[in-house]
């Protein structure tokens, strides 16, 4: 097993972290304590990095549960995620601009309605990138679980948005 390096791979995750604890807390300054907390409590278990099968795995898990922890103190769970947290994709007219900016409200309206667990997968696999095993290691679930919980969350969330966008609501 080779060495693990804090600036070299602890490190670079905060990205990651930030937007998993953003997913969770709904806050920008909560989400940047989370990931100053985590990485502060893998730095003091250094003596122990080599027992970890893969420490992206450690580190989302301690992000994932200070983030619950503090979301559940501040009952943060009824703030939605604003489209100013996002960075604007570029669009090539102002029309297309707000149509764009339109349709990513919707979905972030429709996808911080999902169950917290549904949330947080869509989260790991679809915007973070992480395979079933991973997501299935953070969330203490198996992986069949995973596949599930994914697929109901983008059923409903694709199915409310094709109701919206037909209706017009």
């Amino acid at each position: 097993m080779q060495e693990i390096s804090f600036r070299n791979d602890i490190l670079p995750l905060k990205d990651k972290l930030f937007r998993l604890a953003l997913r969770i807390t709904f806050d920008r300054a909560e989400a940047e304590d989370v990931v100053q907390e985590t990485l502060i409590r893998v730095w003091n278990k250094r003596d122990e990095w080599t027992k970890f099968g893969s420490i992206e795995a450690y580190c989302l898990t301690v992000a994932k549960n200070l983030a619950i922890d503090r979301s559940e103190r501040k009952d943060a769970q009824t703030v939605e995620l604003t489209p100013e947290m996002e960075q604007a994709p570029e669009a090539s007219s102002p029309y297309d601009r707000l149509v764009d900016k339109e349709q990513m409200t919707l979905i972030h309206r429709l996808v911080n309605e999902l169950p917290d667990k549904q949330r947080l997968i869509m989260q790991l696999r679809d915007i973070e990138g992480k395979s079933y095993k991973e997501i299935a290691v953070v969330l203490h679930l198996t992986e069949e679980q995973v596949k599930v919980n994914l697929f109901r969350a983008r059923q409903k969330v694709k199915q409310r948005y094709l109701d919206i966008d037909g209706y017009g609501l």
